[in-house]
């Protein structure tokens, strides 16, 4: 896979950067300071562990639903269906390794589904965690910003980090820009057809 810029719509000014570009926008500049738990889109938020175990918080938060990207071997955050069954939050749990050479993309339209279909109800709260909420959960709403709201990583990127202190790993950051190139081409051709 190339690791360099790439510029998917000779119409538009917007270019995929490269790899290394995408992982440098995370060190300059800056972004916002760590906490458990932020609202980074309307009714979504990004949080840590402490935050998805934290039932009496969630309540109060108003979360109705819960994908935890940790779920299972690695790093796990143990929590599941039954941990929120008596407060009614309706969980997805995602087994995701906050590593370079784990495969998340398959997970990228499951999970923008889950998080679109909650919000259509403009009363419900999603909350995406992982561990520390700074990669698996990240990776995941950009990703679902980029498929679902139209906006590029670089904008969905900046969105975040206004929001949040977030640090996706740099597999995670290549399949994005992969998601990046390919929404890119599908809106071009799109424009074509019509």
């Amino acid at each position: 896979m190339s690791c360099e810029a790439v510029h998917g719509d000779p119409k538009s000014n917007y270019i995929t950067p490269g790899a290394l570009d995408l992982e440098q926008m995370f060190w300059t500049g800056m972004g916002a300071t760590y906490t458990n738990c932020n609202q980074v889109w309307p009714n979504l938020y990004i949080g840590d562990e402490k935050t998805a175990l934290e039932r009496p918080g969630l309540v109060k938060m108003g979360v109705t639903h819960i994908i935890n990207a940790a779920e299972g071997t690695w790093n796990n955050v143990s929590t599941g269906t039954d941990y929120y069954r008596d407060i009614h939050i309706v969980y997805c749990g995602i087994e995701a390794d906050d590593s370079p050479t784990f495969n998340i993309s398959p997970y990228f339209y499951s999970a923008a589904n889950f998080i679109h279909q909650a919000l259509s109800e403009p009363q419900n709260k999603v909350l995406v965690h992982c561990v520390m909420g700074r990669s698996r959960s990240v990776t995941l709403v950009l990703a679902y910003m980029m498929i679902k709201h139209g906006l590029t990583l670089v904008d969905s990127i900046g969105h975040v980090r206004k929001r949040r202190c977030i640090l996706p790993n740099r597999g995670f950051l290549k399949q994005l820009r992969d998601l990046d190139i390919k929404l890119q081409e599908d809106r071009l051709k799109d424009q074509v057809i019509l």
